[in-house]
């Protein structure tokens, strides 16, 4: 059985893939508290000792969202930190796989479906893209690093105060109207969807570094909101407080044609499984913390 490590084990991502991949593999999950990934002493340590085959980084210091409290000056710093203390320690594990960003892209230079190929003709000027920019640049000259590069992720433990699909869910289930804050065109991709990349990620060796992961699927903010109120079966309403610029979108066809017969889950199927979560758990959401 392979032995797995998973950082930034409080995150949306690691605690996805620790609770979907336990039993497959035998996996340890850490955060700061268990590893500080900014201790380089520390991490040369832990990877010592630790024998894993391979590694999922998860871990990432992102000071965009506005309910951030992370210092903004130290998110290059701070990233590349951390990617470079796991990566200077490759003789003491076999693989591994972080997630990229399309804001590797630049932002400002977004155009819909971008292919792997579009890396490189621009230099994101926001810290948080320039940092997983340099990160690809380094994992394009080592064959033991794979870049699940994602685009819209969505899934149980996303937060559920401020990220669209969650936070449209947990309006819905609280009989409220959807408060849709900006209306953009985004590939999301449903966590169980990602989970299956991982999986192949880690059962196969990838012939390339860097992959695009996303459904090829493009949704507004708009339209997944009429798909999650219809899956309520309430009679609510939404509304729109400005309309987005763009689309946020990916191209998958490199990594269909390694994945044999991966098909993304539908939708509405996604929708409907996450909407029945938080009915089910519906103690976990303070109606109090949404921005009306």
């Amino acid at each position: 059985m392979k032995r797995i490590l998973i950082t930034g084990g409080d995150g949306f991502l690691a605690k996805s893939f620790y609770e979907k991949l336990l039993g497959d593999y035998e996996i340890i999950s850490c955060n700061r508290l268990l590893l500080d990934l900014n201790d380089s002493t520390a991490v040369l340590a832990y990877l010592k000792m630790g024998n894993f085959d391979v590694i999922i980084h998860t871990a990432t210091y992102d000071a965009a969202p506005q309910y951030s409290l992370k210092d903004k000056n130290k998110v290059l710093e701070n990233n590349l930190r951390m990617f470079f203390n796991i990566v200077r320690c490759d003789g003491y594990f076999g693989k591994l796989i972080y997630f990229g960003s399309g804001a590797e892209f630049n932002r400002k230079q977004w155009k819909p479906k971008m292919k792997e190929s579009y890396f490189d003709q621009h230099v994101p000027v926001d810290q948080y893209g320039y940092s997983k920019y340099i990160m690809t640049k380094h994992a394009l000259l080592n064959s033991n690093i794979v870049n699940l590069r994602l685009f819209g992720v969505f899934g149980e433990y996303d937060d559920w105060r401020y990220r669209f699909i969650p936070n449209a869910c947990c309006y819905a289930v609280n009989e409220l109207s959807i408060n849709i804050h900006r209306n953009s065109r985004v590939d999301f991709l449903y966590i169980d969807d990602l989970v299956k990349v991982v999986q192949w990620a880690i059962d196969n060796k990838p012939k390339r570094s860097v992959y695009n992961v996303c459904s090829g699927e493009v949704f507004d903010s708009i339209e997944l909101a009429k798909k999650i109120i219809l899956i309520s079966g309430k009679d609510l309403d939404f509304y729109v407080e400005s309309e987005g610029q763009g689309e946020y979108s990916g191209d998958n066809s490199i990594l269909l044609k390694e994945m044999i017969n991966f098909e993304c889950t539908p939708m509405e199927k996604s929708l409907a499984s996450l909407f029945s979560w938080y009915e089910k758990n519906k103690q976990i959401i303070d109606v109090s913390q949404f921005h009306f």
